[in-house]
């Protein structure tokens, strides 16, 4: 109750300051929005907002930077932004990526408000326009309400936004739709023109907003989908030049949602269990790399049996039930580890180095992580390590001693918090390597099994026993 208290004289107070800055300074001029529609789904715990612009250049000449405003509670939340131009008419168009970066503005408003700005590949001319699609991606954004609910409950949470878009642009038309997983809603705010209709809420239009305009709103409604939450994933990819790549993933995972009150009774979650912790989830499913092997799945206590692989050409399927059902504020914590053909995810380049092609993500689906670390173990001996990341990633240099190691292994750590699945994409660590050093070990160990050898000729010709 106190945090949305909170969350209500946050924007309150945001909605307040916005007033008087619009009274007292004059917002960029250059660009106008025409249109704009705004999507939110909150379908899941992770919210996706779709929003696409129409902008138009109202200035006197070109510009190719237009700003997005976030509020300082989206800012919070926010894992990703994303922005693509649309280009054509019907269904000839095609987007073009655009990048987007953050920014912050000269005349900006006395808050702390979070700014983007989106680079266009050409400069828009005095009254040219262009429509833009903008991806924003949420995490932990619901709250849960009531905070705590039986097993028998259904969970129910608030969403608090605005239904004015804010944004530094006059905007001539504007619509939002907020769509919910089920009918049921408890209560909204209306803001005229508003409508409700099945899933979806309409906000608008609404027509000739100045800029940083705002209107609180929020929608409590029923969400029972699962709120999987991984607070930390270590996943650590040891690579072989003798053939194998062997990566371990270590999990801890927590049930972000309503905390579960009251005593378990699987006797009433396995029989009705549409009605009985609608919430909780049991199973998990991880999509790995096609042509795995030695797959296994185990936590503390030991090996988890109630695990299924599928494997084909294309991908390959593990679903894992953990040992009990995970309701709200349960956590759970086990290991997963695999195998792979060096030939599938390690190249050379044209410069002679060798570099691992992986994918930067979780592979269970569907999942938020709050903190993603990777570490590449390259063989002994491989020099000049450098990482290649689509996303802004912390990395860091480590060393890592194995049986038989020397000089030990350069150890290539990338961290990255608040991840989502929209994350998911290729990386490459490239790193020099001499061939010289594959014939270390084996040296070692007939070096060993030679002096071992020696020894026992030696022990068996040599006589210790005392004469007279």
């Amino acid at each position: 109750m106190e945090a949305r208290i909170r969350a209500r004289v946050n924007l309150a107070l945001t909605f307040f300051a916005l007033l008087f800055f619009v009274a007292g300074s004059s917002p960029p001029r250059q660009f106008v929005i025409s249109n704009a529609e705004r999507r939110i789904d909150l379908s899941s715990h992770i919210i996706n907002v779709h929003l696409t612009l129409k902008v138009e250049n109202a200035g006197t000449r070109s510009a190719s930077e237009v700003v997005l405003a976030l509020t300082p509670t989206e800012v919070d939340h926010l894992a990703m932004v994303d922005a693509s131009a649309i280009k054509g008419k019907r269904k000839k168009t095609t987007s073009v990526r655009l990048e987007v970066k953050p920014t912050e503005l000269p005349d900006a408003p006395p808050i702390d408000t979070k700014y983007f700005t989106i680079y266009l590949a050409n400069p828009l001319n005095s009254g040219e326009s262009t429509t833009l699609e903008v991806l924003y991606v949420f995490t932990h954004f619901l709250e849960p309400f009531p905070a705590e609910i039986a097993q028998s409950e259904s969970q129910l949470v608030f969403y608090h936004d605005t239904a004015l878009i804010l944004s530094p642009y006059h905007i001539k038309q504007q619509t939002t739709f907020i769509k919910t997983p089920s009918t049921k809603v408890e209560s909204f705010i209306r803001m005229e023109p508003t409508n409700r209709v099945g899933t979806e809420i309409k906000y608008g239009p609404y027509e000739d907003r100045p800029p940083y305009s705002i209107s609180p709103i929020h929608v409590h409604f029923e969400n029972n989908s699962p709120f999987a939450v991984v607070e930390e994933l270590v996943q650590e990819i040891e690579i072989s030049h003798w053939g194998n790549i062997q990566v371990t993933e270590h999990y801890k995972l927590i049930h972000a949602g309503a905390r579960h009150k009251g005593v378990f009774s699987r006797v009433d979650y396995q029989s009705r269990q549409s009605s009985n912790g609608a919430s909780s989830f049991r199973y998990l499913l991880a999509r790995l790399p096609p042509r795995v092997h030695s797959v296994y799945y185990r936590d503390e206590i030991g090996n988890i049996s109630s695990s299924h692989l599928r494997t084909d050409s294309l991908k390959s399927e593990l679903q894992i039930e953990p040992r009990y059902p995970l309701f709200g504020g349960w956590k759970a914590t086990f290991v997963i580890g695999y195998g792979l053909p060096l030939q599938d995810f390690l190249f050379e380049s044209s410069d002679d180095k060798r570099y691992l092609n992986f994918t930067f993500g979780c592979p269970l689906i569907g999942m938020v992580v709050d903190k993603l670390t990777i570490k590449v173990v390259l063989p002994e001996g491989s020099t000049d390590p450098s990482p290649v990341v689509p996303f802004p990633v912390e990395h860091h240099l480590e060393a890592k001693y194995s049986s038989l190691d020397v000089v030990g292994r350069t150890v290539v750590v990338l961290e990255k918090k608040n991840f989502v699945p929209m994350h998911n994409s290729h990386f490459q660590v490239y790193y020099s390597f001499k061939p010289i050093f594959m014939l270390a070990e084996p040296l070692m160990l007939a070096s060993a099994f030679f002096m071992l050898f020696v020894a026992c000729v030696a022990y068996i010709h040599i006589d210790l026993s005392i004469r007279k």
